[in-house]
């Protein structure tokens, strides 16, 4: 092969190699803002729920977190958001789930998980395995179940 040949093969694997690493870095950057998104909707969900429950001594009605999913920034990279406060006690420690969403990285390196509201207000990112054993204890007969892993 010509010294030529050698250079334009040798630059086109480099153009090739760079094109796949920066598509794949672009589709990772994509899911990571996403959850990103998510968990800062999820916050937002949490602070007016809290204020909700300040101003009238209970948690919301689902029909009420209905209503203001749609007004806060990046709700919809929330996704299908299961509200539990129908099976809350009131004697519910801090640590109970009052709300999750499960997000799926089905094209990326992150794996899926759950963005978690606490009834504390506190939202956090949980992966799919530790949310489950969470969950377990909490989760009332009436509930639906958790999507299949």
């Amino acid at each position: 092969m010509a010294s030529r040949q050698k250079r334009l093969l040798t630059e086109s694997v480099v153009v090739l190699t760079a094109t796949v690493a920066a598509v794949v870095g672009m589709m990772n950057l994509k899911d990571y803002v996403n959850r990103s998104e998510a968990i800062r909707a999820m916050n937002q969900l949490g602070v007016r729920v809290l204020e909700y429950r300040k101003v009238n001594g209970s948690l919301p009605s689902q029909s009420y977190v209905d209503s203001i999913k749609g007004q806060l920034e990046g709700s919809v990279r929330m996704g299908t958001v299961r509200y539990r406060a129908l099976y809350i006690g009131l004697d519910a420690p801090d640590s109970t789930i009052l709300a999750y969403s499960l997000k799926r990285h089905p094209s990326s390196f992150l794996k899926d998980g759950y963005v978690v509201l606490h009834l504390d207000g506190r939202v956090e990112w949980m992966p799919t395995e530790q949310f489950a054993d969470l969950f377990a204890p909490q989760q009332a007969p009436a509930e639906l179940p958790l999507p299949e892993r």
